[in-house]
């Protein structure tokens, strides 16, 4: 029997083998056939005959079996061309041109100026010695340099390295002679080395960009050398010691390793010169000991800077591979395997271990295939698959870079699991749980490394699996599902219907473009929008930009087309319902794509399917999906012509009576997925009746509505889960109960408006009417006594808890809708309202459960904790998001109280005899200590807070209402009347955008109401007037009586303010008929962009602005109008009054506009009009607001440096005085003070320059005295003035009696003072000052106005009550008499003062 080869057989053990067989005569295991040519055909075969053979193995089929289709393949060379189709033909001949002309137009030649010419050398043979291999092996051996180099290489390494012997032999001997010197001196010996070299070792004449630069080099290596020469021994080595000294150890190094490079004769000898060794050995006796600290502290710094370089050091250390080391042996009879190459088998050994310790240097992240953070540390094994061929072959995991790079791959398996890595990675970043651990922000990054776009190429991939991927890490990206649950909880809050779009709330400023152009000539903002690139609209907007790259209409194509799995299906759903959040215009598009929502309602909403076969169904399509419904809900959010449009063109209709008629147990699907299906019908259905549309379809389900509401009464479930989709049920069931009422209770006024229109537009009336739902109400009732005995119960508690605040909503509008109604009955109505308060009310005000819910105010507020609602993700601006946590669930703090407050409000308006039994729950402590916090709080306002933030702001203001109603009749609530007042100041400028009605309400009721404004009744204005009578003199009005007189007006002033307020009209009727729920007029529960609150903080100054704004005065003071609209001065007045009821006894509601804000809108006065602030009760309430915002307090907090609201700067505005001043301001003291303040000394120079500079006329009306000066004079004064220019304005400005006492005496004082302490210093200074002072003091001396000569020279200290503003010297101190005298060469003696003149 013939034995089988074996690998280590020769090819002459083969042949002799082949020949015993054919010997033998034994069969063949092969057998060979004849196959036709398929390119060829049969015939083409047969003429052929047997001319190839083809060798077959038994037992293996023809046709290779199916596996996963590969992409087809494309041609190498075709890939490289890349074509467009607009290129000119004759352009791409002339780039492939290959003619020889084409290659010698591109000859550039080289620059050999500055290479130096070298002859060959002389030799006897006619033609190079030819190597040869056999020859150069063992002479190579020890002469060729190490390194990955060739063979070849190294045989020419080493010829030239035997050719080099003589001139190391020669070097040897010299360079043996310093090898028992100290390290100082063999530097020495070193340079001398270098010398004998032959030429410089750092020097390499590169950079000196002249042609003979070798020459150059030379001539300086021989300067050096003649400097060495000069020096010394003992110089050199102490020059050596500084140089030790100064540079780095690691330049010493490289130094020492050129040197060695250049002679290795003479590392030979003496061996490499290690730093180490050179440290540890002692230094000669002159060495200082600051060189040796210097040298450890370089030491020290360098052990920490070369902890991070230790293991890539050792990584380079490590020898290379052996034959031992390789997996395979190589055999001696295996082709070119003779000669092992280690370096290119390096490959093929173990990876090295990862970094054992922590480093200081960034690392590149890396993550699993499960989005985790891999550290750099952690030593994972390679059957994980998590090891690549990449830079870091020895770290496991995927870069975000590599992933990117591995998406766009040919193979599918890559493809997939690219995409599918970067979904859990923006998972796991949505959830912030990188935060910690990276540098950074993941998202920012991906998003601006086009990761959309990557995603959107994805979508479009003909594989499945990396389709279905790309949708998961596009749900990944755009939804959050926290922010989802949470919305869907606080559905049944009140006005929980309406959210705000997720629109970025920062937008790039695109007028800059346009500034200067007219108006027809500026692009719209349509014409914009379509110029921008894709790029451009997504990093601005990540849903707009998916929306511009037709995403909508592949995410159809796969929908409609591909059928994916019911992973892929819900993934879609869920980012189709986040694209409807964005905005109307978003949902509109997903109404107006092409078939999507037709597929979506015939393929996930059928009206009839056949029961599912298992928990898990393969294939969601025929089947009800829950998230359908929810889509629908959404776009009906949107608008009510979208809703209107779902019901009557999409069939949604039929799709509402089939889910809302069936009960969920008899809908043949899974128990949960049956309850939210039900639930989203509910929820949808509500929506559809806040417009008071589907009005139909509730009177012809009203028997099973009725069912499911007395059904309610009782839930049960058979796990928590369940039961809480259960009462998510019943909650929605009573918000559509809720609409339904608040429709029917419209009908008899639309029914009057349609009878009076006359032609004119008006809603018509709706389908149902107040006998509808009549009859709910006392099931209702019913229910909600149910829930509140269910309190007492702790296992029912929970449950109650959450039904509560639906049940509440859902009284409260019935009995506000029934007050209007025709069939009203006052008695009954009282008698119902009594019995209600008393049964329900009283006790669940009273209850344990309320008492814990109003105790948790404080601590869950977003108001008293504004850092509370940081999101714990990563946000990003252009994809905004709630930041929401799975903490917040139904039963939130906010609901239940927000709804009881709601229905007592709406019950007080009804039966007033019943508001004071409300008053325990605003006098229990907790309350109180809420609203005491809410005064100072101001939380910022985004995406992440707003949605919560509103909601707070509807119980805040349901308590204020209360508050005001109980004031008056009860004792105890009017104690703390001043504490209401204060939380309605601050709840004003704080409410968002879509709550205009309770800004209206809270200024039309509470904010200039009388009844909290208790300081006017106590004596409070004459106490006002006592603390300013040392303020005062005769020409200032009396603050009481200013303060009793705005008090009076207080209806006068709310009438203003209102009037001011006028254009907000449209957004105030907007938020009105959605509060007080007519339906009919609602046309969105998407409420206006979140862009901060609806009105600016410094509200109270709004009557100045307009007027302002209105005047349209100039940057130069000059009016554009004749006179003061109609109405201005009163109107000034009740604004000026309101600002100063603020600043006595409502500082809080102003401690949000910066001190210089309101100086600089006060000073409106005096830009409005030329003769405004002359009038008598606009100057005396500004003279009051005046002197209290220059109180010494408010003072030092006034700074003219950073620039007011709405204000480039503070000069800007004070150069529009100035130019006011000198037209119109006839020198009056209140508009001379508005111009002193910020010519006070500590604010900038450049104002007083502008006063003394360019306005110096000015002085001539500033009459403003000493005494009628509100702040200190040593404002002015002190410091000393350091400005030379302005003191020389200073000085021509008195010289020239530009500046008089009579005329301007503050600004006198203050020239004096500056000039005096100047002229007389004695600091050292620069030349120039030094200079000025001299010329200055000399000039001084020889003034020819004594008086003026008197005060410069003996001026004192400032004195503001004194007749001159400063006290002066009886004559010169002898300092100053000898400065004097130096300078200007004549004796002053003491008491002599003949040429000083009296004073």
């Amino acid at each position: 029997m013939l034995r089988r080869p074996k690998p280590t057989d020769s090819e002459a053990d083969l042949l002799r083998e082949q020949q015993e067989l054919l010997a033998a005569g034994g069969q063949s295991t092969v057998a060979v056939v004849k196959r036709p040519d398929k390119r060829r055909g049969d015939a083409d075969a047969q003429e052929r005959g047997n001319n190839r053979d083809v060798v077959t193995i038994e037992d293996l089929p023809d046709e290779l079996p199916t596996l996963t289709p590969a992409p087809p393949k494309k041609s190498r060379f075709k890939q490289e061309r890349v074509r467009f189709e607009d290129e000119d033909p004759e352009v791409r001949i002339d780039r492939h041109d290959t003619h020889i002309s084409a290659v010698l137009s591109r000859i550039i030649e080289r620059d050999t100026s500055a290479v130096p010419v070298s002859l060959p050398c002389i030799t006897g043979a006619a033609f190079p010695k030819v190597l040869h291999r056999s020859v150069m092996e063992s002479e190579g051996q020890g002469k060729a340099p190490k390194g990955r180099k060739s063979i070849f290489a190294r045989q020419i390494a080493a010829q030239r390295a035997k050719k080099e012997d003589v001139s190391e032999t020669s070097d040897r001997s010299s360079a043996s002679r310093h090898v028992s010197f100290s390290p100082l001196e063999n530097m020495e010996t070193e340079s001398d080395a270098m010398g004998r070299v032959g030429g410089p070792v750092l020097l390499t004449g590169q950079g000196l960009g002249i042609a003979n630069s070798a020459m150059e080099t030379m001539k300086i290596h021989v300067e050096n050398q003649a400097k060495l020469q000069a020096m010394s021994q003992s110089e050199i080595i102490e020059e050596q010691k500084k140089l030790l000294a100064q540079l780095d150890p690691r330049l010493v190094d490289f130094v020492r390793s050129r040197k060695a490079q250049r002679t290795p004769g003479s590392e030979s000898a003496s061996g490499p010169v290690r730093r180490e060794d050179f440290l540890n050995e002692s230094l000669p006796n002159s060495a200082s000991p600051q060189l040796d600290h210097t040298i450890k502290a370089q030491e020290s710094q360098r052990d920490t800077m070369e902890d991070d370089e230790e293991d890539e050091n050792q990584l380079a250390a490590q020898p290379p591979i052996t034959k031992e080391e390789l997996p395979i042996r190589p055999q001696k009879e295996w082709l070119h395997m003779d000669k092992v190459e280690p370096e290119k088998l390096e490959w093929t050994r173990d990876l090295h271990a990862p970094r054992k310790q922590s480093t200081k240097k960034a690392m590149q992240a890396r993550f699993d295939f499960s989005g985790t953070l891999i550290p750099p540390t952690e030593d994972l094994p390679t059957h994980l698959g998590l090891h690549h061929h990449g830079e870091e072959p020895e770290l496991a995991g995927y870069s975000l870079q590599e992933l990117f790079l591995l998406s766009r791959s040919q193979l599918n398996q890559q493809r997939n699991l690219a995409v599918s890595t970067l979904a859990n990675v923006l998972a796991k970043a949505r959830a912030g749980e990188y935060i910690s651990s990276l540098k950074g922000s993941v998202l920012s990054s991906l998003l601006d490394a086009g990761v959309l776009f990557l995603l959107r190429f994805s979508l479009d991939d003909n594989v499945e699996g990396v389709m279905s991927a790309a949708v998961h890490a596009l749900r990944a990206l755009l939804v959050s599902s926290d922010d989802e649950e949470c919305l869907d909880n606080a559905f049944s809050w009140l006005l929980g219907m309406a959210t705000f779009p997720l629109l970025p709330t920062t937008q790039e400023d695109e007028e800059e473009d346009d500034e200067g152009l007219d108006e027809t000539m500026k692009e719209t903002a349509k014409e914009k929008e379509e110029k921008k690139t894709d790029h451009d609209v997504a990093r601005q907007d990540v849903v707009k930009g998916f929306l511009k790259m037709q995403g909508l209409s592949r995410l159809r194509y796969i929908l409609e087309v591909v059928r994916p799995s019911p992973r892929v299906v819900l993934d879609i759903l869920e980012v189709l319902i986040r694209i409807a959040r964005h905005s109307t215009a978003a949902a509109t598009q997903i109404l107006n794509c092409p078939r999507l929502m037709n597929t979506v309602i015939s393929e996930f909403l059928p009206c009839s399917w056949a029961p599912a076969t298992s928990q898990a169904p393969s294939s969601l399509y025929g089947l009800p999906v829950a998230l359908a419904m929810k889509l629908l809900r959404v776009l009906a959010s949107a608008g009510r012509h979208a809703c209107a449009r779902i019901l009557n063109s999409l069939g949604g209709k039929e799709v509402l009576s089939r889910f809302v008629a069936v009960e969920p147990s008899e809908m043949l699907m899974e128990a949960g997925e049956a309850l939210r299906c039900s639930t989203e019908a509910l929820r949808l259905f509500a929506v559809a009746a806040s417009y008071g549309q589907a009005c139909n379809l509730y009177t012809d389900l009203y028997p099973v509505l009725v069912r499911k509401l007395q059904a309610g009464n009782r839930p049960c479930a058979s796990s928590e889960a369940v039961l809480l989709l259960e009462l998510d049920r019943i909650r929605a069931l009573l918000v559509l109960l809720t609409q339904v009422t608040q429709t029917a209770g419209c009908h008899e006024e639309l029914q009057r408006d349609l009878v009076s229109a006359q032609g004119t537009e008006c809603p018509p009336p709706p389908l149902v009417v107040w006998s509808h739902v009549m009859g709910l109400q006392p099931t209702v009732i019913s229910s909600l006594k149910g829930c509140v005995r269910a309190l007492d119960g702790p296992a029912q508690m929970s449950s109650a808890l959450i039904l509560l605040p639906s049940h509440l909503l859902y009284v409260e509008a019935y009995y506000s809708q029934l007050c209007v109604q025709s069939s009203f009955q006052p008695v009954q109505c009282l008698q119902e309202l009594e019995s209600l308060t008393s049964d329900v009310l009283l006790p669940l005000i009273s209850s344990q459960a309320m008492q814990n819910i109003t105790s948790s105010f404080r601590s869950s507020s977003v108001i008293c904790n504004p850092g509370m609602r940081a999101a714990g993700g990563e946000v990003v601006s252009s994809l905004p998001g709630l930041g929401c946590s799975r903490m917040e669930t139904p039963s939130s703090p906010l609901s239940l109280p927000t709804a009881l407050l709601y229905l007592l409000n709406t019950i007080s308006s009804i039966h007033k005899g019943l508001i004071k039994k409300f008053s325990p729950l605003i006098l229990s402590d907790s309350v109180l200590s809420y609203l005491r916090f809410c005064i100072g709080g101001m939380p910022s306002v985004s995406h992440t807070s707003a949605w919560i933030l509103r909601h707070e702001h509807h119980l805040l203001y349901l308590l204020l209402r209360l508050s005001h109603k109980l004031v008056p009749v009860d004792p105890e609530v009017a104690k703390h009347a001043t504490l209401f007042h204060q939380v309605s100041l601050a709840l004003v400028p704080c409410l968002l955008p879509g709550s205009e009605y309770l800004a209206h309400e809270l200024m039309s009721v509470m904010t200039f109401s009388h009844s909290l404004l208790p300081e006017g009744v106590r004596g409070d204005p004459e106490v006002a007037a006592l603390a300013e009578l040392q303020l005062e003199d005769r020409t200032s009005p009396a603050i009481g009586a200013l303060l009793r007189d705005a008090l009076q007006q207080l209806p006068s002033i709310r009438g203003c303010y209102l009037t001011h307020l006028s254009h907000m009209e449209p957004s105030v009727l907007s938020s009105r008929d959605r509060y007080l729920g007519r339906t009919p007029f609602v046309s969105s529960h998407l409420l206006p962009e979140l862009t901060g609150p609806s009105l600016p903080s410094d509200w109270p100054f709004l009557p100045l602005i307009s007027l302002y704004e209105r005047m349209g005065l100039s940057a130069g003071g000059e009016h554009q109008v004749e006179s003061l609209p109609a109405g201005s001065v009163q109107s000034i007045t009740h604004c000026l009054q309101w600002l100063l009821i603020l600043e006595s006894w409502r500082k809080q509601a102003l401690a949000a506009v910066p001190p210089v804000a309101k100086l600089a809108r006060l000073a409106c006065v005096f830009l409005c009009s030329s003769d405004l602030f002359l009038e008598r009760p606009v100057q005396e309430l500004t003279w009051a607001l005046f002197r209290r915002l220059t109180r010494p307090a408010q003072l030092e907090a006034l700074d003219l440096g950073s620039p007011p609201p709405g204000l480039a700067s503070f000069h800007d505005l004070y150069s529009a005085l100035l130019a006011q001043y000198e037209a119109v301001s006839f020198g009056d003291p209140l508009f001379g003070c508005f111009m002193l303040l910020p010519l006070q000394r500590r604010y900038s120079v450049t104002m007083r320059l502008a006063v003394f500079g360019e306005h110096v006329g000015m002085l001539r009306s500033l009459g403003v005295s000493l005494q009628q000066l509100p702040f200190p004079l040593e404002k002015f004064t002190s410091p000393v003035e350091d400005s030379l220019p302005l003191l020389k304005l200073y000085f021509r400005a008195l010289v020239t009696g530009a500046l008089k006492m009579n005329w301007c005496p503050v600004l006198y004082v203050v020239a004096v003072a500056h000039l005096n302490a100047f002229i007389f210093s004695q600091d050292a200074v620069a030349e120039e000052v030094e200079a000025a002072r001299r010329s200055l003091l000399r000039k001084t001396y020889y003034l020819t106005d004594e008086v003026l000569k008197n005060h410069l020279l003996l001026f004192q200290l400032p004195q503001q009550n004194s007749e001159l503003g400063f006290s002066t010297y009886e004559q010169l101190p002898p300092i100053r008499a000898r400065r004097l005298e130096s300078i200007v060469g004549t004796e002053v003696k003491g008491g002599e003062r003949c040429w000083l003149g009296s004073h």
